[in-house]
């Protein structure tokens, strides 16, 4: 039980971190550009502040026993724990959610955020995502 706690808390601690520099770069840019300059400029600040990043990760789908490439890629991986789905769009949707989960299943990954960055307020934008 011990260990399951403490490793909410370093969930808590690294998605707080990562939406700190989310809102950083929201605030600079602001709403209304492409995914893609979202994410050049999250990527970015994000290794300067320290983080491991990988951008546009293939997740290939494993079907008896053959990765396949379906053309899933995860828009952010952030210290090969917490996948990053980038949006610019007026509202996310259920599609949106569906489409992070099946990275975080893909990958097996227990922790994913959902940014939407053509909210007003980015921080009403954002979905955190613990499986």
């Amino acid at each position: 039980m011990v260990k399951k706690q403490k490793m909410e808390i370093l969930n808590k601690e690294l998605t707080k971190e990562v939406i700190g520099v989310a809102i950083k770069v929201h605030k600079a840019l602001g709403p209304g550009l492409l995914e893609s300059a979202y994410q050049e400029v999250l990527y970015y600040e994000l290794v300067k502040h320290g983080f491991d990043v990988k951008k546009e990760v293939p997740m290939p789908l494993v079907y008896e026993n053959v990765k396949l490439d379906c053309g899933y890629r995860i828009d952010l991986l952030v210290n090969n724990e917490l996948v990053i789905e980038l949006k610019a769009v007026e509202a996310l949707n259920d599609v949106h959610m569906a489409q992070i989960l099946t990275y975080m299943k893909l990958g097996n990954y227990k922790l994913g955020l959902l940014i939407n960055f053509n909210a007003a307020l980015l921080k009403d934008g954002i979905k955190r995502i613990i499986n």
